[in-house]
């Protein structure tokens, strides 16, 4: 089964934008492989409008020129990746990131380029078209480079089918589809045409769905189609975006499995926004990355490290390659929520094996705080173990306490 342990990686966007270069992509994918690679990063994923060839920064040009082929399929830019050219597409990169032991991903958005429906291309090995998979009422609000497609026509299947054998024959392992994952209910047959060309292109790849929020009502629809879906719209460092994901997580983590995972978003850490200021850093305090890490490895969300990773200070590595804690992701199961307060959480995750409970202390509120738990409240008979981001040992105690500064979180393994 694909995706058997929340997927783990670097994206391009938060750094980025789209305007990522195939230079760009290489640097971070040398730094995963040398430095984070050995704590289970693995996936290198290039964000979106990457067939674009006049892209600076995070905003995208209506109706812009993209780099297309014959058949209607985007290819990628070769001003901005030039082992792209005579027709490579993505091979050569994805073979350089595979030759580093990682595994390579792109960002596509649902549909076909309206250019390829306006000009009536034919779809690749079929008899169909690009024009009659179409649906020029079906258009993304905040990018409109793409039609959607007319799901019960054998065009639209025909042109899913084609774009996925293109991914499988460029070595890809990883496909962020955008603009379908809160479009419910007009996209739900379009997931499952996408899911199925996904999975019939004699490749394995996972299959992320963007953006959020995604319906909660559509969990088992999610499960069955998809291997990632974002529970959020687009997640930023402003605390009041992570205090309101405490509440997403809560509602989602119930469905967070082997095969599919509830998607709280890139983490915006380190050196970002570097199209519009090179200089640029994240927002968040280093206690609320604390706590967005930790929030992430008890609900067992995907991680997708959004800064340029060359960048990294100590800290940001240090979050990154914190054993113990990311083995969370890995080892644990059925984290949930014991309390969530105004201006305090409390979450337990129970280890697979037996061998112990993790458990997350949350400090919500703007001031310092000691937050606390019994061992009643969490049905142990004591607590005795270590808080994983210090290594602080816990004596034998009927009552686990951390004080916390704002915004801070403390989280502990306990047999």
């Amino acid at each position: 089964m694909i995706a058997q342990t929340p997927p783990m990686g670097w994206n391009s966007w938060d750094c980025y934008g789209a305007a990522v270069t195939e230079e760009t992509v290489r640097r971070n994918a040398e730094y995963m492989a040398k430095t984070l690679k050995p704590f289970g990063w693995e996936y290198v994923v290039v964000d979106i409008q990457w067939s674009r060839p006049d892209a600076t920064n995070h905003s995208y040009e209506p109706f812009a020129d993209l780099a297309m082929d014959e058949f209607g399929r985007l290819i990628p830019a070769v001003n901005r990746f030039p082992s792209a050219r005579n027709g490579a597409g993505f091979r050569p990169l994805a073979d350089y990131v595979h030759s580093l032991g990682l595994k390579f991903g792109i960002h596509i958005m649902r549909g076909l380029p309206r250019a390829a429906a306006h000009r009536h291309l034919p779809v690749a090995d079929s008899e169909c078209f690009c024009h009659l998979a179409a649906d020029p009422h079906s258009v993304c609000m905040w990018n409109p480079d793409m039609y959607g497609l007319r799901c019960d026509r054998p065009d639209a299947k025909a042109y899913y089918d084609s774009i996925f054998r293109l991914y499988a024959s460029w070595g890809v392992d990883f496909v962020k589809c955008d603009d379908i994952a809160r479009e419910y209910p007009r996209c739900e047959k379009e997931i499952e045409l996408i899911s199925e060309s996904c999975r019939n292109s004699g490749r394995d790849m996972v299959l992320s769905l963007s953006p959020g929020p995604a319906p909660l009502d559509r969990a088992e629809h999610l499960k069955r189609f998809a291997n990632m879906w974002r529970i959020t719209d687009d997640f930023w460092d402003d605390w009041k975006l992570l205090k309101g994901m405490f509440e997403r997580a809560e509602k989602w983590c119930i469905h967070a499995a082997p095969g599919h995972w509830p998607d709280a978003d890139m983490l915006p850490l380190g050196a970002l926004r570097q199209c519009e200021d090179p200089e640029e850093w994240t927002r968040f305090t280093p206690a609320e990355q604390r706590t967005m890490m930790t929030l992430w490895c008890m609900m067992r969300s995907p991680l997708m490290m959004g800064g340029e990773l060359t960048k990294n200070d100590d800290f940001t590595l240090s979050l990154l390659t914190r054993e113990d804690v990311l083995k969370i992701l890995r080892d644990s199961a059925c984290g949930h929520p014991l309390r969530t307060l105004e201006d305090e959480s409390v979450w337990i995750a129970p280890r697979k094996d037996g061998q112990g409970v993790y458990l997350a202390l949350f400090n919500l509120s703007d001031k310092t705080r000691t937050v606390s738990l019994s061992a009643e409240a969490a049905d142990l008979p004591c607590f005795r173990g270590t808080e994983l981001w210090t290594g602080r040992k816990i004596r034998k105690t009927d009552s686990l306490r951390a004080h916390l500064a704002p915004h801070d979180a403390a989280v502990f393994l306990v047999k």
